[in-house]
């Protein structure tokens, strides 16, 4: 069975790609990145997640993005309500934060002969950050090849985002498919307390957006209601 790095948030996206790299035939190793998120509520949640997967290790590393600061998802600033502007990259956007978390799993995926890694990043309903793009995908794919041993002595590493092309609601659907349990992941960028959703940020309203295209009823706003 190969081996295969999954970035795993605890957010509905992540856990879908974790669930259709498992249905491909990988092991999944599981990393989840501490940045210094003011969601840190997703953390419990990618717990939960890694455990409903049956990963083969689950593994979270501390990077403080925070001391560095550019984003209002590790408190410089409010994180703004009302869903993305398709015009503007937004305040949540965290600088080179998929580009410090692909480098980690490259680092862990070289030491344990992993040559796939997994990220839940979309380019379709998204939020405009410039590092969910197909293009910035491919060219980190390029650059593991150069910047590794294994690479260099003729390993090649495969970044896989098998969600890019997704609508949001299409991406539900997969997970529908593949018997996924939505209501233990967590979304917002800006909970309440005991991590209630707010409802109005862009990932909420992504998220519901995502849902109603669906058909369906989101089970966590429903876990969370109730």
């Amino acid at each position: 069975m190969p081996k295969a790095i999954v970035l795993l948030s605890g957010g509905l996206d992540s856990y879908t790609a974790a669930a259709i790299a498992r249905e491909q035939g990988f092991a999944i190793y599981a990393l989840t990145v501490k940045y210094g998120q003011r969601h840190a509520h997703e953390i419990l949640a990618a717990r939960r997640v890694a455990e409903a997967l049956g990963v083969k290790a689950h593994r979270e590393l501390a990077v403080d993005l925070g001391s560095v600061g550019g984003s209002a998802l590790v408190g410089d600033g409010e994180v703004p309500k009302g869903g993305p502007d398709p015009n503007i990259i937004p305040v949540t956007y965290v600088p080179a934060r998929n580009t410090v978390m692909l480098s980690l799993a490259l680092a862990w995926a070289e030491v344990i002969g992993a040559f796939d890694i997994f990220i839940g990043v979309n380019a379709l309903d998204y939020s405009g950050y410039p590092d969910c793009r197909p293009e910035y995908i491919a060219a980190f794919e390029r650059m593991a090849v150069l910047a590794t041993k294994a690479g260099v002595e003729g390993g090649r590493f495969h970044v896989r985002a098998p969600l890019i092309s997704m609508s949001k609601a299409e991406i539900i659907g997969q997970g529908v498919r593949l018997g996924l349990d939505y209501s233990i992941t967590h979304s917002c960028y800006d909970p309440g307390p005991h991590g209630v959703p707010c409802g109005r940020c862009d990932s909420c309203v992504l998220r519901a957006k995502g849902f109603q295209e669906a058909g369906m009823k989101d089970p966590l706003v429903t876990a969370v209601t109730s």
